[in-house]
């Protein structure tokens, strides 16, 4: 890769000290010999676990709420100001609490990490529910529909393009909001181990973690996009696109 080369050329032609910017070379070893001590292996498993629950938590409460919500004027008036009243405040400001609250294990996590990842969900669903077009309702109705009818096989099927794009952006805020979690207070996890290696002057080792951060990132990403072409497969045949939150 022409990027890596350059990298590694800058550094050792202008001398630039590995502990502002290491070479990729140093990289790949501090990558190696974590990965041969066991002590990469260790902290990526409890950051995937963190994510991938806290992902499946928040991603499902927003999605029943979502549902809820969209279909019920009154539950609307209820819970939505106090909904985007919680999602205005930061969540790094009030993950010392969760902190205090829940502990430094996992579950402390999870909550940050699933606070995170519930709004997309939430208003993809509002908003994908909301774009049902109003002659598709009035024609099965005319069939004799049943509100369920209606909801699985029109306003369902209208959704789901906007549930999976909240879906590829909650799960890329999952890999952060694991992160910061741990930042916070964590006994292990990568973000524990970005803590440790920054202590330690370890430059090579936090580019290290933060490559791999990174292709987590992107690998989840494809995975919630096959995913949406194998499901919402009429979406490419149509060429369209939805986009959201």
């Amino acid at each position: 890769c022409i990027f890596v080369a350059g990298w590694e050329a800058a550094v050792w032609a202008f001398g630039i000290p590995k502990i502002v910017l290491p070479p990729p070379s140093a990289i790949a070893v501090a990558f190696w010999q974590s990965l041969a001590d066991g002590e990469l292996g260790w902290h990526l498993s409890v950051t995937l676990y963190e994510l991938l629950v806290s992902f499946v938590v928040g991603s499902a409460g927003g999605l029943v709420l979502g549902f809820i919500i969209a279909l019920s004027p009154l539950m609307e008036r209820i819970f939505y100001p106090y909904v985007v009243a919680f999602q205005t405040v930061p969540k790094v400001a009030i993950a010392p609490i969760i902190v205090i609250w829940f502990g430094y294990g996992a579950a402390s996590k999870v909550v940050i990490t699933a606070t995170i990842a519930f709004f997309p969900l939430l208003a993809n669903t509002i908003m994908g529910l909301r774009a049902t077009p109003q002659d598709q309702v009035d024609m099965m109705v005319s069939y004799t529909a049943s509100r369920w009818q209606v909801f699985r096989m029109v306003r369902l099927m209208q959704a789901l393009p906007y549930i999976f794009v909240g879906l590829d952006v909650a799960i890329v805020l999952s890999v952060i909001g694991a992160i910061v979690g741990e930042f916070v207070g964590a006994k292990a996890g990568l973000g524990y181990l970005i803590l440790q290696k920054n202590f330690n002057f370890d430059m090579a080792g936090t580019f290290a973690i933060l490559i791999i951060l990174s292709l987590i990132g992107v690998g989840l990403h494809v995975v919630i996009s096959l995913a949406q072409r194998r499901i919402v497969f009429w979406m490419d045949m149509s060429g369209e696109h939805v986009t959201g939150a």
